[in-house]
């Protein structure tokens, strides 16, 4: 009775037959994913994402080759491909170690599968060579400096033969440019010169400021000095020219109130000679010289000085005695 309670053995076959059937019908496919389904050796479908069935025996899977794999699933994701070390030798015959990475996207898995055999390797050789023959066009220094006309000139290699195995090439970056040791040094060196002689001219460069500086300082320091010269000439003579004016703005002041006391003098003596002017005038005028006469009796020693035209002088004493007399009268 307790044996009757389990399935038979060939129940349990027969169960383990039919999940193994169900398992090999249903398939789960991930976003990003695709699957290839054969019928009976030909082509028939592509599973996307989602839930599938497919026909046990007669509807197989079809792999892809991936780098030394078989894959069921085709990932529809950019994928990067390392593109392994190779030796190239540029225009001026330098030798020089260049590896790559090329970033690719399966668009069609259909001619993905079929139309080439091993993706990844086709991908990688096809870019190797296209390598080599672009590096051949540039010499050493065009291939440093050009590094983004290269990558741009490898992804339309590579876009245009790839389109057909259902591919699409996105970006291709050069990652190591290894010149030899020798060189190396040799551009090492160049470099270092080429410090060197900016140095230099920067050297020169900041010594010309530095001597134009101080040469346009120093006309500056002349200009100001000049300048201050020239205002302080234009204030001296400022100041002589205010002294000449006050000095003759006194004179004149003087000699209006000399004139002034003349006037009332010669007035006040032809007052007192009864009206007559012109003798009061004779008078002053005698009265003048003989002031002026005083001056020169004032030498040295015994000597005695007398002025040239002394006939005025003796007209002047002859008046002053005519003006005694009428005044006596």
């Amino acid at each position: 009775m307790l044996l009757d309670a389990f399935p038979s053995f060939s129940t349990l076959i027969s169960l383990l037959i039919i999940f193994l059937l169900m398992k090999n019908m249903v398939k789960i496919v991930r976003q990003s994913e695709v699957m290839m389904i054969e019928r009976l050796g030909s082509f028939n479908r592509t599973m996307k994402s989602g839930l599938h069935f497919k026909l046990p025996v007669i509807e197989q899977i079809r792999k892809i080759n991936w780098r030394d794999e078989e894959l069921e699933r085709i990932d529809m994701r950019e994928r990067v491909l390392d593109i392994p070390a190779q030796t190239t030798i540029t225009k001026d015959n330098v030798s020089l170690e260049i590896d790559a990475a090329v970033y690719m996207q399966i668009t069609d898995p259909e001619k993905a599968v079929y139309e080439i055999n091993d993706l990844p390797l086709a991908i990688s050789q096809l870019t190797q060579t296209t390598l080599r023959s672009l590096i051949g066009e540039f010499d050493l220094d065009e291939t440093l400096a050009s590094r983004d006309k290269i990558n741009s000139s490898l992804k339309v290699v590579l876009d245009e033969v790839t389109n057909k195995w259902g591919v699409l090439v996105n970006r291709v970056e050069l990652a190591n440019v290894s010149p030899p040791k020798e060189v190396l040094e040799a551009m090492e060196k160049q470099m270092q010169a080429e410090r060197e002689r900016r140095a230099a001219v920067l050297s020169a460069e900041g010594d010309k400021e530095s001597r134009i500086a101080r040469s346009e300082g120093e006309r500056q320091e002349m200009i100001n000095q000049a300048s201050g010269e020239k205002e302080a000439l234009i204030q001296t003579a400022e100041g002589q020219r205010e002294a000449a004016i006050s000095r003759a703005n006194g004179t004149a002041q003087a000699l209006e109130i000399m004139s002034s006391a003349e006037r009332e003098a010669i007035k006040k003596i032809a007052e007192a000679l009864g009206g007559d002017v012109k003798l009061a005038t004779n008078y002053m005028i005698s009265k003048s010289y003989i002031d002026a006469y005083e001056k020169f009796t004032h030498g040295e020693g015994d000597k005695v000085y007398l002025p040239y035209d002394a006939s005025k002088s003796m007209a002047a004493f002859g008046n002053l005695g005519d003006l005694f007399n009428q005044s006596k009268n």
